[in-house]
């Protein structure tokens, strides 16, 4: 099957269309707490538990994969500018999880922050926690503005993609760096060009967002490394890894389109724990929970 699916994207490429026409997105259900009406990060936890948060406020929620409420907590130590994303990390004495604040709208920041804090239990999904970490991040070429970060696990690096250049551009840092410095400067890796550009079609109904339809709002990488998920305001689109490849080159490669889902404001996006689905679900309410079984 996986032979199959290279073979498949490969033939995508050479044809320069990128759409998959199944499997398609199915709906799960809809997020319970009407305090996330801005849901713009999600990170899978446990099974079936993921972690979730607004762009404002230091309060996170955590949903099952319907959108049920499971618990919700302050994160102290932390400030929320303009929350963007979170990532899964491995640290000395257990998971971290990261909180990016890397949001720059203007593109003004001269520095952005990531806050670690232990990742949660079941038993403690109610409780504060605390920010035990937190770094400031500079870019080498001026402020970006990064709605995107994902873990690297195979490369031990805290990827952001840019949502406003044309094309996105990619940063790590280093996770020893990451957990052992309190400010550093995020190495740029590669630029990302393999989003569809947006059509005469996509401006014309909306001239404002019709222009940043195909720009990264949210990314995750699977547990296993091999596929990147990058969620977009019009589809999602797939990375796939191969052996001896690194994230620099595999991001450069064409990624497989899944058009949709139909949400207008999609931001939030991660694999399961299995790395079999992916989970997207939207800003504004409703906000339906989003599923999509990979092959």
């Amino acid at each position: 099957m996986k032979q199959s699916i290279r073979i498949t994207a490969l033939v995508l490429l050479a044809t320069s269309a990128c759409f998959a026409s199944e499997p398609a997105f199915e709906i799960s259900g809809t997020l319970e707490n009407r305090k996330l009406n801005e849901a713009s990060g999600l990170q899978a936890l446990a099974d079936d538990a993921f972690l979730i948060h607004n762009d404002e406020k230091n309060e996170l929620f955590v949903i099952d994969g319907s959108g049920r409420h499971l618990g919700s907590f302050e994160l102290e130590g932390a400030k929320n500018r303009d929350w963007e994303d979170l990532a899964r990390v491995p640290g000395p004495n257990g998971p971290l999880i990261v909180v990016a604040d890397t949001g720059d709208n203007q593109a003004k920041r001269g520095k952005v922050r990531l806050y670690f804090f232990p990742a949660p239990d079941p038993d403690h999904y109610g409780e504060k926690h605390d920010s035990i970490h937190r770094l400031e991040v500079r870019y080498p070429d001026g402020p970006r503005d990064v709605e995107s970060v994902a873990y690297d696990p195979t490369g031990r690096r805290i990827l952001l993609l840019s949502k406003r250049d044309q094309p996105p551009r990619l940063y790590g840092v280093p996770l020893t760096t990451a957990l052992e410095h309190k400010k550093t400067e995020a190495n740029f890796i590669t630029t990302v060009p393999g989003f569809r550009p947006p059509t005469k079609r996509d401006i014309l109904v909306n001239p404002t967002r019709g222009l940043w339809v195909s720009q990264p709002t949210g990314m995750d990488i699977s547990p296993d490394g091999r596929l990147a998920a990058v969620i977009t305001y019009r589809s999602l689109y797939v990375f796939y890894r191969d052996d001896g490849q690194d994230w620099a080159e595999a991001f450069r490669t064409q990624p497989v389109e899944y058009l949709g889902p139909p949400g207008t404001y999609d931001e939030a996006v991660a694999f399961s724990t299995d790395g079999k689905t992916v989970y997207v679900t939207t800003e504004r309410r409703p906000a339906p929970v989003y599923r999509l079984t990979l092959p």
